[in-house]
């Protein structure tokens, strides 16, 4: 593509000089790392990096056009000035890899917890009928068989618009992508063409970002919001799917356009779940939709997962996936790795990695393994550093309240020093209550694991698919797994 082409979408800029001798686009890209020859790199003004900072060594690279919106000075290339890089970045990206989001189904599910959970869910239901998928989330990006790393739940639109042109190109009909709230608010999926947008819940995270619950859930909003205003005369308009169980469902409902579907287990709801029964190896329930009912026995533990399956359900069956074969792929399903993930082992205890980061996250992996447990339920928690700091004491207070015996460690301590982010948490631990501290994190599980007499569970929380620990600025191989089948190999050498 023509520079001269791809800038006809910008219909606000100034082009210095306004006469430059056009080239064909090798790459647009808002990384310097990326630049190659006859790129066009975009400036923009980060979260903690300025792009404008860069713009020299974007074309000592090759970089042959700038897109800034901030004074330059003289340049060796042409420079586009535009009001705002970041929405400029979203139209560049959507033109130059051809719309790709157009040529097929996407579902974008956003949330405090579950999000993963439920695109591997919605993922592994369209496999199971054959199709090519695609999935994009905060363990990886998929393009049918490759799996990609990824560095944000929600990639920048550059990534995502690459990802899905690539998807295109090898015949993926349906993506699921995570879409998280800091990304709504930058702009990562301006230009994505949604067609199903799923909502699971809303609790508190990322304060660190958004400073106010207020702000946190507008940012969720935007999903819907941003779902499409227009209806076409088939009928084949964008559907909004709503856990009918969470109070924000009703302001995000407000919020859109589209046509709505709900799901629920409290309150009634247009797909639902009843008859609940939760076992250390799976769940069982009854699923109403509309007159229909269908008996489910599906591999994952848990009530809040119940509500992950109920989304996912919805998701499939508003794309137009014959319901029983929903039902098959659901209870075929064995689960996410780092999601309520059994660790066992011959010593008679057992271990479960979960993910649960979160206040809410922690209180429903505790309560569901309360539910099943026989013998006394441990928990090691930590907190990461550099983030919010408001959930640390209030992760302490359940970690306490909903365990037998529990261990606070580190996270990703990231910057901050471990002590003093337990040290926050340990303000919330009630009167009356205590906790081992333990800093070292392969020392905390190994602890709990060694104490754990048959019938026990050790809950490892916080990082669950994560393989690695951020300490300072660096990341160091840890994985909660690998260490608690460690501990356990230990435990019956002695």
């Amino acid at each position: 593509m023509l520079a001269s082409e791809l800038l006809k979408v910008l219909k606000f800029k100034q082009v210095i000089p306004e006469k430059y001798s056009d080239f064909s686009i090798s790459l647009v890209t808002q990384d310097t790392r990326e630049v190659v020859e006859n790129s066009i790199f975009i400036a923009i003004s980060g979260y903690t990096v300025d792009g404008h900072q860069y713009v020299r060594q974007a074309i000592e690279k090759g970089a042959k056009m700038i897109i800034a919106q901030k004074p330059l000075g003289e340049m060796l290339v042409p420079v586009v000035y535009v009001e705002n890089t970041n929405r400029a970045m979203a139209l560049l990206s959507n033109t130059f890899y051809g719309a790709p989001s157009h040529a097929m189904k996407v579902i974008g599910v956003t949330g405090t917890n579950g999000k993963t959970t439920v695109t591997h869910m919605i993922d592994a239901i369209f496999r199971d009928q054959g199709e090519k998928t695609g999935l994009v989330g905060t363990m990886y990006r998929r393009i049918g068989d490759e799996v990609l790393k990824t560095a944000n739940t929600t990639p920048d639109i550059i990534t995502l618009q690459r990802t899905m042109q690539k998807m295109v190109e090898v015949g993926v009909s349906e993506a699921a992508i995570e879409v998280s709230s800091v990304a709504l608010v930058q702009g990562r999926v301006w230009g994505v063409d949604f067609d199903i947008a799923v909502f699971t819940n809303f609790t508190q995270d990322h304060l660190d970002y958004h400073k106010t619950m207020d702000n946190y859930a507008h940012a969720k909003s935007l999903l819907f919001s941003q779902l499409g205003n227009g209806y076409t005369i088939s009928g084949d308009a964008k559907v909004a799917i709503f856990n009918n169980d969470d109070s924000m469902s009703q302001r995000f409902m407000e919020d859109t356009a589209a046509q709505v579907m709900t799901y629920g287990i409290k309150n009634d709801a247009i797909i639902r779940a009843s008859n609940i029964k939760i076992h250390a190896h799976g769940t069982d329930f009854d699923l109403k939709v509309f007159n229909n009912k269908y008996h489910l026995h599906v591999k994952t533990i848990g009530m809040f997962n119940v509500y992950n399956l109920l989304a996912a359900y919805s998701a499939a069956y508003v794309a137009g996936v014959d319901s029983n074969r929903i039902v098959e792929a659901l209870e075929n399903f064995s689960g996410v790795k780092g999601r309520l993930q059994l660790v066992t082992s011959n010593s008679g205890a057992s271990a479960i990695v979960d993910y649960s980061h979160t206040p809410d996250g922690l209180l429903n992996a505790l309560k569901t393994i309360n539910e099943f447990a026989v013998g006394k339920v441990y928990c090691v928690i930590g907190c990461g550093g550099d983030r919010d700091h408001d959930k640390r004491p209030k992760m302490a207070k359940i970690a306490v309240e909903n365990c037998d015996y529990a261990i606070f460690t580190s996270d990703n301590p990231r910057t901050e020093e471990p002590k003093s982010i337990i040290d926050a948490m340990l303000t919330g631990v009630p009167n009356g209550m205590k906790a081992t501290v333990l800093l070292d994190r392969r020392q905390a599980i190994q602890t709990a694991i060694m104490k754990a007499k048959p019938n026990d569970i050790v809950l490892i929380a916080g990082k669950g698919h994560e393989d690695y620990q951020i300490i300072g600025h660096t990341k160091h191989h840890f994985d909660d797994v690998e260490e608690a089948n460690k501990a356990f190999k230990l435990k019956e050498k002695n």
